[in-house]
């Protein structure tokens, strides 16, 4: 919905009615996520996609009659290999996409949800369209089943859009939310490199040192944010939640022990350290001296990063980066060839 929402805006202040065309599940290998959406407004403006080219037109009509006060509907469609091949796939797939007009309270807040960075999940039957809008706070927006707002916490934690049965039908579950945290402790070199890979894919970055003269916008230009803290301070300043990871590069005792320790104690999916593996022993022994228990340190990843020769800065930030996403979805971070089931992880 990020992507669109601008566009509806626009729609919206001309007065327009608009369909929205949401992938609602995907077999085999295809070419938009789950959750990836197509908005038509009733001038016939079009904004996202919900195939990369190959199934647009169709859609686009289904959307069409939709707006002029046809049903809701759900749409299958098959990917021939052919088809796969004009939007870069090397083999096609099947995809699933249902097309209604959204109910107007609904949407609303749906758009103010994604504006603030809220938490939410956007329930749709499928069956007849009806809707539940479930905030992280509670609030429930829509006239859909309301025993639906028992599965939202659960749902928000998995961070994966995705079909949920409920007594016979079938409901998708699209989970609303900002784009992942990465936290960055230690404005050195690879910070910077770090932040520029993250701003690539979307996530929103923010580095932090204690020693201002580092933490500077000449040094981290790609920095988010940039604080000038000591860890606990940091850490109570930007609360890393379970869509947080978080990387300690700094190489001195009262810097990174503190830090990661911070991490520890917070919710955050990843907590990587640079550094040597002798260095990561002393940092583990200093830890344990501090009360660190030996069962949280298992979740440092350190030395930092997937095996892949890093020795640059920039290499070392994708090295990183990529151990990270790997993390997130539940991967080993291997060669792909190497790997069963599907290419593309199921996260939001």
């Amino acid at each position: 919905m990020r992507g669109i929402v601008s566009d509806i805006r626009r729609w919206q202040g001309r007065g327009e009615k608009l369909a929205v065309a949401t992938v609602v599940a995907t077999r085999r290998s295809a070419p938009r996520p789950v959750g990836a959406k197509l908005g038509v407004s009733e001038g016939g403006e079009l904004a996202g996609s919900v195939s990369g080219g190959c199934v647009e037109n169709e859609v686009y009509g289904a959307a069409r009659e939709v707006i002029a006060g046809g049903a809701g509907r759900l749409l299958t469609y098959g990917i021939s290999d052919d088809m796969a091949l004009e939007v870069g796939l090397p083999c096609g797939g099947e995809i699933d996409v249902f097309v209604d007009v959204p109910d107007e309270a609904v949407l609303e807040r749906l758009l103010q949800v994604v504006e603030r960075g809220d938490r939410a999940v956007h329930f749709t039957v499928l069956e007849d369209g009806s809707e539940l809008l479930v905030l992280e706070n509670g609030e429930a927006v829509g006239g859909g089943p309301a025993e639906l707002a028992g599965h939202a916490h659960e749902l928000m934690r998995a961070k994966r859009s995705q079909i949920v049965e409920l007594e016979g039908r079938m409901v998708f579950a699209d989970v609303v939310g900002p784009p992942p945290l990465l936290l960055v402790f230690g404005a050195v070199d690879t910070a910077e490199a770090l932040c520029k890979a993250a701003n690539m894919i979307g996530w929103r970055t923010v580095v932090a040192d204690a020693r201002g003269k580092f933490a500077t916008r000449e040094r981290i230009p790609s920095a988010g944010e940039l604080i000038v803290g000591w860890p606990d301070d940091v850490f109570t300043q930007v609360a890393p939640d379970h869509d947080t990871a978080v990387v300690v590069l700094t190489h001195e005792e009262k810097f990174d022990a503190p830090a990661l320790a911070a991490a520890l104690a917070s919710e955050a999916f990843y907590v990587g350290a640079l550094g040597s593996r002798r260095a990561q022993e002393r940092r583990r022994e200093r830890l344990l001296e501090t009360g660190v228990p030996e069962s949280e340190l298992e979740r440092v990843y350190g030395p930092s990063g997937l095996d892949v020769g890093a020795q640059s800065p920039e290499e070392t930030a994708l090295s990183i980066l990529g151990e990270i996403l790997a993390v997130r979805a539940g991967r080993a971070g291997g060669h792909l060839k190497e790997a069963g089931g599907r290419i593309h992880a199921e996260v939001s």
